[in-house]
């Protein structure tokens, strides 16, 4: 079983999740004191396929909730799906503002 590394690289405004030595996935987000906005789920071609987006939006969304000081807004609209499938993380979505 591959050993996965997560990371939260705020100097890039980005998590990174590894397999192992590889970059597998990328989550960039824009944090502005009380909202994240988490803007563009990107897994390397050759290792798409095996879930890694949902694995990177998952842990991310676990690290947001556990520093309990900021909502999320989910610009990407593979982070949006996520929490379409998985509303019990729903209270952490920021408020929609009216167009």
């Amino acid at each position: 079983m591959t050993a996965f590394t997560f990371a939260d690289e705020k100097d890039a405004s980005r998590y990174t999740l590894f397999a192992g030595d590889d970059l597998v996935s990328v989550l960039d987000y824009r944090d502005d004191g009380r909202t994240i906005a988490l803007t563009r789920a990107y897994t390397i071609p050759s290792f798409r396929g095996h879930g890694y987006a949902g694995e990177i939006v998952a842990r991310a969304v676990a690290d947001i909730e556990q520093r309990g000081d900021r909502s999320v807004s989910p610009v990407c609209w593979y982070v949006a799906d996520w929490f379409d499938a998985n509303p019990g993380h729903g209270d952490l979505l920021a408020p929609r503002r009216a167009s």
